[in-house]
């Protein structure tokens, strides 16, 4: 049988729903307030052929630069020949969802400004660094009798059975 290289080519499992999800997205999904410069993720819903990425920009992040009636358009970095090139591909609203790539980010920048206005007003200054874990502090093992005391143990002499 000869070989394929359809559009849809080897998206058996990508383009497949989950158990029991099968049928037509939410209306909620068509209410997504989508602004120019989101992080959006694209996610091709199987049951909406219209408007639908390419097998390749399923599953990624890309930044919005265009909204209109029903789709947006989104701007993918893709990998070709050794550099990476930026797409713009135009996405019907029932395959992209908003990103949470950026929900780390904002939060540690609320933290950062909160604790750098409690210490201008304490008047200390304050380390908003990432550091990486720490190794875990040593400590001594208790014994398993619950006595206290050190067992030392010592290897068997040698001995030649032959």
């Amino acid at each position: 049988m000869p070989h394929s290289f359809g559009v849809r080519a080897r998206t058996r499992h990508m383009f497949a729903k989950k158990f029991r999800k099968h049928g037509m997205p939410h209306l909620s999904q068509y209410f997504i307030p989508v602004k120019v410069g989101d992080y959006v993720d694209i996610f091709a819903d199987p049951a909406i052929h219209k408007g639908m990425p390419h097998k390749h920009y399923h599953g990624r992040t890309g930044i919005v630069f265009n909204v209109t009636k029903s789709a947006v358009g989104v701007r993918v970095n893709k990998y070709v020949n050794g550099r990476i090139l930026e797409k713009r591909i135009h996405v019907r609203i029932e395959h992209i969802r908003p990103s949470k790539c950026q929900k780390e980010i904002i939060s540690r920048v609320k933290s950062n400004e909160a604790a750098k206005k409690a210490a201008r007003e304490g008047g200390e200054k304050v380390d908003l660094k990432r550091h990486p874990k720490k190794p875990m502090e040593g400590y001594f093992l208790a014994a398993p009798g619950g006595d206290g005391e050190i067992t030392t143990i010592q290897p068997l002499p040698f001995s030649d059975l032959v």
